[in-house]
């Protein structure tokens, strides 16, 4: 099972990246957040602090994923391609 899908890069997720240091990726549906946080802290070398998980209209499920100050989003992003 792939838990991380893909980041998301919308209007949205570039402003919670700048003010709340966030970032989006759609997940697998059946992940649950203590397994989200482990693969992008493995994936990315990162330090997160919080995952918030909801379904969207579309019928992905969304993690927003925040970081911890040494680990700034927009550093991820840039090497994601994000940016």
């Amino acid at each position: 099972m792939t838990i991380i899908k893909y980041p998301l890069s919308t209007e949205k997720s570039i402003r919670l990246m700048e003010s709340e240091n966030k970032l989006v990726f759609v997940v697998d549906d059946k992940a649950s957040k203590p397994e989200i946080k482990m693969a992008i802290e493995k994936l990315f070398n990162v330090k997160v602090i919080k995952v918030t998980t909801n379904n969207d209209p579309k019928g992905r499920k969304k993690a927003y994923v925040k970081f911890a100050a040494e680990s700034p989003a927009i550093d991820l992003a840039t090497k994601l391609g994000l940016m």
